[in-house]
C-alpha cells in the first residue's frame, strides 16, 4: 500500500526543513519506505476533507490503506514500530527510546515554540522585550539538562533512533538564534543528524517543493 503524507503547499519556513513533515519524511527515508506527498494550501487545511484527517487543521498527516494518522510524533512512532531501523530490538532500550521521543516533543520543544510564538504574536506589544529573558531562560534550562545528559555520546541512548530524529528536528528550531552557540555539544549533535544520508534526502525533498513553487528560487 502506498504511503501518502501531507505537507505545506507554501511552507512558512521557506525551505529550511523546519516544517513538521520533515520529521515524517526523514523517518520514512531512514527505513527505506517510498511515499507520496499531497501538498495542501492553508485554505484547504481548514476544509472538511483535511479536517477529517487532521482535526486541528495542521500538517503532516499520514495515510496508508485504511489507516489515517496525524501528529508528527505519533506518525514517526508508527513508522518506527512497523519498520526496522528506528527503534532498538531490546525491550528496555526500546522503552527508553520511546521515552526520549516524548521528552523531545513534550519537554524540550514547548519552550522553544513558546518563544517563536511570542515573536510572531507579541513582538509589537510593550511587554515583548521584557519577556525575552524569561523565555530564553526556560530554553536554556532544558538545553543545560539535555547537554549534560548527552555528554560525549553521539546519540541519546546508544545507537541512533527515532528519539534522536525528533530531538534533532526540535533543536533545529533554534538555528539562527543566539542560544545554540553556547551549546557546542548540542550543535555537534545536530550536525551528526544532518549528516545522515536519510536526513539529506528528506531535506532535499522538502526543499524541492519550495524551489518549484517560489519565485524567489527561480
Amino acid at each position: 500500500m502506498t504511503i501518502t503524507i501531507t505537507a505545506f503547499e507554501s511552507s512558512p519556513d521557506r525551505g529550511r526543513g523546519l516544517a513538521r513533515d520533515m520529521r515524517v519524511r526523514w523517518a520514512l527515508e531512514e527505513v527505506g519506505q517510498p511515499y507520496d506527498v499531497r501538498l495542501v494550501s492553508f485554505k484547504a487545511m481548514k476544509q472538511p476533507a483535511h479536517l477529517a484527517l487532521q482535526p486541528f487543521g495542521q500538517i503532516p498527516t499520514y495515510e496508508e490503506g485504511d489507516l489515517a494518522l496525524f501528529e508528527s510524533g505519533g506518525i514517526v512512532l508508527h513508522i518506527a514500530e512497523h519498520h526496522p531501523g528506528l527503534l532498538p530490538v531490546d525491550g528496555n532500550a526500546r522503552a527508553r527510546a520511546i521515552t526520549w521521543m516524548f521528552a523531545a516533543l513534550s519537554t524540550v520543544e514547548p519552550p522553544i515554540v513558546e518563544r517563536e510564538a511570542a515573536h510572531y504574536a507579541e513582538r509589537n506589544e510593550a511587554w515583548h522585550e521584557a519577556r525575552q529573558p524569561i523565555l530564553k531562560g526556560r530554553i536554556r534550562d532544558r538545553l543545560d539538562q539535555l547537554s549534560s545528559r548527552l555528554g560525549d555520546s553521539d546519540w541519546l541512548d546508544g545507537a541512533f533512533s527515532a528519539a534522536d530524529l525528533l530531538m534533532v528536528t526540535v533543536l533545529r528550531r533554534l538555528e539562527g538564534s543566539d542560544i545554540l552557540g553556547d551549546y557546542p555539544t548540542l550543535a555537534a549533535y545536530i550536525a551528526r543528524g544532518q549528516a545522515r544520508p536519510a536526513y539529506k534526502r528528506a531535506f532535499a525533498a522538502q526543499l524541492a517543493v519550495v524551489t518549484a513553487t517560489s519565485p524567489a528560487f527561480e
